[in-house]
């Protein structure tokens, strides 16, 4: 099959083309035949070799670990889904492929008003939201501060906060304020000053925050804002939350995803959450996805065409 890979850890140029065997799904797995898949900050980090301590990979290394497509095989003990079933979900090997294997916890069938390009936009975030709400024990009327708002993850945030109730201030870009708005949230600007722009917003503080970002001093602003470590998680630098003594939510203990899809199609299917893909490219561009995402400021999610 055709894949984006890496045999070696550096910037974007090390992704190349190449061929590699057909996975066939072991026990308790499918095999997908990917249509579409996101780009996660997280597909840049491994690549750089910055999280081998905490997400180790093998080499060489194909990225990706969301996709949307179609069920092409399936292992022994597989009842859920059968070969034909269009689907969305996260992976157990890289989804910058022609084909990838999931686990059927991890996977759930594609609405027909979902388009390919959202339905990859939507694992990772989704998941990774639904996780960190839950985390944080948020209740209704309680205040959330959300760093990287406009992200893949933090749009779903918002939208998913803002529909238990939850009130949001989102930090992000100033050219994606009126965006925030749109999704339900209170935008305000990254940088100095950040704790007294959020008081001036919520005077007592907020009661617990999500961190994305964790860059210009969003878990110090984190840490002040909430009264202590107790009602942050973080989830872009697993060294950096232990640094500041706050959680840290990775996800790779979570077998079932199914109920945090659930939630998210729910709301999609309502018309209250929105999937914004930022840019689709095919998946020879993989290269210049990975750029594109490491420079940051991307709205939403950037997604690779497979087929």
């Amino acid at each position: 099959m055709h894949a984006i890979a890496y045999d070696r850890h550096g910037p974007a140029e090390v992704l190349a083309p190449t061929t590699l065997p057909l996975p066939e799904p072991g026990p308790g797995q499918v095999r997908i035949a990917v249509r579409t898949t996101g780009v996660n900050p997280l597909d840049h980090k491994l690549r750089r070799g910055g999280l081998a301590e905490f997400f180790p990979v093998t080499l060489p290394h194909v990225p990706g670990n969301e996709a949307a497509g179609v069920v092409d095989a399936v292992g022994p003990g597989v009842t859920e889904l059968s070969v034909g079933d269009e689907v969305l979900g996260r992976t157990e090997t890289g989804s910058c492929a022609e084909y990838a294997l999931a686990r059927p916890g991890c996977v759930v069938r594609r609405p027909v008003t979902l388009g390919w390009a959202e339905a990859a936009a939507l694992p990772v975030a989704a998941e990774t939201a639904v996780r960190c709400l839950d985390h944080l024990g948020l209740r209704e009327g309680e205040t959330l501060l959300l760093h990287a708002a406009a992200g893949g993850v933090g749009t779903a945030a918002v939208q998913l906060a803002v529909a238990r109730g939850v009130r949001v201030i989102g930090t992000a870009s100033e050219h994606n304020h009126a965006f925030l708005r749109e999704l339900g949230a209170e935008p305000v600007a990254y940088g100095d000053g950040l704790v007294e722009r959020v008081r001036a917003l919520a005077s007592d503080g907020v009661d617990a925050a999500l961190d994305g970002a964790q860059q210009q001093g969003s878990t110090v602003a984190s840490r002040a804002l909430t009264g202590g470590t107790e009602r942050v998680v973080a989830i872009a630098d697993a060294a950096d939350a232990a640094r500041h003594g706050v959680a840290f939510s990775g996800g790779t203990d979570v077998t079932d995803l199914r109920p945090a899809f659930a939630e998210a199609l729910a709301l999609h299917a309502a018309g209250t959450l929105r999937l914004p893909v930022h840019r689709i490219r095919p998946l020879a561009e993989t290269r210049h996805a990975h750029e594109e995402s490491e420079r940051g400021h991307v709205r939403g999610k950037i997604v690779l065409v497979v087929r």
